[in-house]
């Protein structure tokens, strides 16, 4: 059967199932910071939900190694949990952050996108682009220099300087738009401005005419893992740059939030 939002029930049941599970890793890691364990009881009270269906999901993560539980009956992250939960969180991104950019999308009548790293390129995994845009074919699964791209100041918010330097030591910084970094300190130096404003504007840097707003997006482990872009042309947003800043650091601790994120 097909819902009305084109999804079938088995894709609904299967995104319900990931965003259940995802939320007990989310819990069950913040709960164990400064302890060795947690019970179903302390999981549930923690998420609001029944003990039973947190019971039947910390079971399963089990059966797959993410968790253990002591004698006790507490549970805690295994060794394993780190790469089911990176796969977690990658498909709640996708599936969540379809909703969160249709809504910017409508909001603003522009362009959006949302990247992750890759390397020294960002990639774009989801994006919404209204039938009055400018913008022609799809951006899902294309690499960009991260140096000049329009996600890439809003990537590596929370990358000290060494990190991004070791991020970008292999990049060649040519072949992009006329305002483009020159260097690495130059790139430092726009993230660090960034920053101070609480958001990315890449201004011409991908290329002639072109502008785009950025802001990260925050996991449950407290780190950036992807960023929200508003992009057009330069003629039209420049102007709006407030309002549209305003609307896509809305979004993205909208997207956070729905990672675990922002508590």
């Amino acid at each position: 059967m097909t819902l009305a939002d084109g999804t079938s029930d088995d894709d609904a049941d299967a995104t319900s199932t990931v965003s259940r599970a995802f939320d007990v890793v989310a819990s069950l890691a913040s709960l164990t910071r400064t302890r060795s364990g947690a019970s179903v009881t302390d999981v549930a009270r923690d998420l609001g939900r029944d003990r039973s269906h947190v019971s039947r999901t910390l079971t399963a993560l089990a059966a797959q190694d993410v968790v253990v539980r002591d004698e006790q009956r507490r549970y805690r992250l295994s060794w394993a949990w780190y790469t089911a939960a990176e796969d977690l969180v990658d498909r709640r991104l996708r599936a969540e952050g379809i909703e969160v950019l249709d809504e910017l999308a409508l909001s603003t009548g522009e362009a959006v996108f949302l990247g992750v790293l890759r390397g020294d390129t960002t990639v774009t995994v989801v994006e919404s682009i209204p039938a009055s845009s400018r913008m022609v074919g799809t951006w899902i699964g294309r690499a960009y220099p991260a140096f000049c791209s329009d996600a890439g100041q809003a990537v590596l918010w929370d990358a000290d300087d060494d990190e991004v330097r070791a991020v970008l030591a292999a990049t060649r910084f040519e072949a992009a738009g006329p305002q483009a970094p020159r260097d690495v300190e130059d790139f430092l130096q726009r993230l660090r401005a960034a920053r101070e404003r609480g958001y990315a504007i890449v201004d011409e840097e991908a290329e002639a005419g072109l502008y785009s707003v950025a802001a990260p997006v925050w996991d449950f482990r407290g780190e950036v893992i992807a960023a929200v872009q508003v992009v057009g042309a330069r003629t039209a947003l420049e102007p709006r740059t407030g309002e549209i800043a305003d609307a896509c650091s809305a979004a993205a601790r909208s997207l956070s939030e729905r990672l675990g994120g922002i508590r």
